[in-house]
């Protein structure tokens, strides 16, 4: 996994700054990869830990909304096709059974569940828990937010720390 986010650190260093920050933008968008993997990534290549923290938490709440509003639509269509019906099946049931401590807690458990900076704790997973306990996007996306900037936080000070050892 080190090796990675060097190799990617690597090229991203052949790249201008914008193209840089553009690049961490798309990486915290990745579904599981998230800001988790973005920042580590920026700070491989260089840049500045507020540029890294600002664009990553952008691009990781970039597709929230349209996971809480969509998810259930797409889903439906998926399941009408034989084919996708078990991805979609495999999904529902891995989300909700993370969902027990955020349907209890409701809106500070979706905070805190999206603010743990480990594999599958991330606004998408957040987005798609909150999608399917049927919670109101007005109500959903603070929460979210709130995690993911927690989560970047922790995860920049992580990543400049041992960025700035090494």
């Amino acid at each position: 996994m080190a090796e990675l986010f060097s190799s990617l650190g690597d090229w991203l260093q052949g790249l201008p700054p914008t193209g840089q920050a553009v690049m961490t933008f798309f990486i915290s968008m990745i579904p599981v990869i998230e800001l988790r993997g973005a920042i580590p990534v920026a700070a491989a290549a260089g840049l500045p830990w507020y540029t890294a923290f600002f664009v990553s938490v952008i691009g990781n709440l970039a597709p929230v909304p349209f996971i809480v509003v969509y998810i259930r639509r797409i889903f439906l269509w998926m399941k009408d096709r034989n084919r996708l019906a078990g991805a979609v099946y495999r999904l529902e049931k891995r989300a909700l059974a993370k969902a027990g401590k955020i349907y209890r807690y409701e809106l500070i458990g979706l905070c805190l569940f999206v603010a743990v900076p480990l594999p599958g704790t991330g606004a998408w997973t957040g987005a798609l828990i909150a999608a399917l306990l049927d919670m109101r996007l007005k109500n959903a996306l603070p929460a979210i937010s709130i995690g993911v900037v927690i989560a970047a936080s922790v995860v920049t000070g992580l990543a400049y720390t041992v960025a700035g050892i090494l």
